[in-house]
């Protein structure tokens, strides 16, 4: 078994079903929220009494959501919302052959399943981040450890042969395959060396290494790269590889906080990792970019974002992604990005977005998953774990599918050194 030491792999993930007077009032609540925003939705939504809800649902084929234990589900939600409704699918209080067509009407809808007068209620309905789980110095070890030290082999399960787990940038996303996925990570990774001029010579700093594929092929063109990374089973994994492949020499990994590294660097770059520096951290975070890009250096960013209206009404509120699977983490609109930058000397110079390459390596990503799931419980993961992450997998196809999500990579710079 080599899950971390946080306890995520058993049946003691869950909090128990809310019960007591307050927990039946706002069942009752969500209950009748939820038939009212159903009644609207493209969905068929079938009660074990024989009730079917959804607009349509009685004629057309919709994406089947099944409650099998409806007291339990509309206590969770009543209680926690959507923290609340992943964990009634982690139950299996509820279910649906295809959780990602079901998670997708939902995100296409999210603005308008809740009314807007009591929306405004949110803060005081629905719990705060924990104050532990944000991303100071001090807790952002344990919030990397909390995923990425769950396992290098669970990873492994689902992953392609290059450890790459973000966005692949497939030649026709429609085309996107098992077969071709290798080489759309590194079609991803190549593309953001190039746009920050990485070539023979370059210094190169990796914020967030992952198991190290983007180190091997920086170095492969000879450039010098030092890597930094919380987590320290991606920091064994990753030193291993950049051993194997012969670069050994030219490039340095570390486990070092993106706060702690010194010196100046003709590129940088980051894969998803602006992601877990959290909302009251990005200054800091550009902040350090800026200090440490050499003159007329580049940095290329790879980010996961969300609408800058939402990100605004989402970022104090605490989320299920959070709770269980990215602690202290916040997706960055591009409206924030760009706005942070422009407090330091660094400007957005291009972005391309590729969402839609998203949705497909998740799918990938999920189907590889659930082919091994014998594989997933011999490492010593249950079934409450398998579903936790089928749902996570599934909710973050649904955010790309549906649009509410994108993923960019964004090129920033000095521009009066460029001229």
């Amino acid at each position: 078994m080599t899950s971390s030491c946080l306890d995520i792999t058993g049946g003691d993930l869950l909090p128990p079903v809310p019960t007591g007077l307050r927990a039946r009032w706002r069942a009752g609540g969500a209950e009748f929220l939820f038939r009212r925003a159903v009644s609207r939705l493209p969905l068929r939504v079938e009660l074990p009494d024989g009730t079917i809800l959804g607009a349509g649902a009685e004629t057309e084929p919709l994406p089947r959501l099944i409650v099998r234990d409806p007291e339990a589900f509309f206590a969770r939600v009543g209680s926690q919302g959507l923290i609340g409704f992943g964990e009634s699918y982690t139950a299996g209080e509820w279910t649906t052959p295809d959780p990602t067509a079901v998670l997708t009407v939902l995100a296409q809808q999210v603005t308008r399943l809740i009314p807007g007068a009591l929306q405004r209620f949110r803060g005081a309905m629905l719990p705060a981040p924990p104050a532990a789980d944000g991303s100071t110095a001090a807790s952002s070890r344990s919030n990397i450890e909390h995923h990425y030290d769950l396992s290098n082999e669970l990873f492994q399960l689902f992953l392609d042969d290059t450890m790459t787990y973000s966005a692949a940038l497939f030649e026709d996303p429609a085309a996107a395959s098992w077969r071709v996925l290798a080489a759309a990570q590194r079609r991803k990774i190549d593309r953001i060396l190039d746009a920050a001029g990485v070539r023979a010579g370059t210094r190169v700093l990796e914020i967030g290494t992952g198991w190290g594929e983007l180190c091997v092929r920086a170095a492969a063109r000879g450039a010098i790269v030092h890597s930094v990374t919380l987590s320290n089973r991606q920091l064994e994994l990753a030193r291993r590889r950049v051993t194997a492949a012969g670069f050994a020499d030219s490039v340095c990994i570390e486990l070092r906080d993106y706060r702690d590294v010194r010196g100046e660097y003709d590129a940088i770059v980051s894969i998803e990792m602006i992601e877990a520096v959290g909302y009251r951290y990005w200054p800091v975070y550009f902040d350090c970019l800026d200090q440490r890009l050499a003159p007329r250096g580049r940095i290329v960013l790879q980010a996961i974002t969300m609408p800058h209206d939402r990100m605004l009404a989402t970022r104090k509120t605490y989320t299920w992604i959070q709770k269980y699977i990215f602690p202290g983490g916040f997706l960055p609109s591009t409206e924030a990005i760009e706005s942070t930058a422009r407090r330091t000397r660094l400007r957005v110079r291009e972005r391309q977005c590729f969402g839609a390459h998203y949705a497909e390596t998740l799918l990938l990503w999920r189907e590889r998953f659930d082919t091994r799931a014998a594989d997933v419980a011999a490492l010593g993961f249950d079934g409450t774990f398998r579903r936790l992450w089928q749902f996570y997998l599934a909710y973050s196809e649904a955010g790309f599918r549906s649009g509410y999500l994108d993923v960019q990579q964004i090129v920033l710079d000095r521009p009066e050194e460029q001229r």
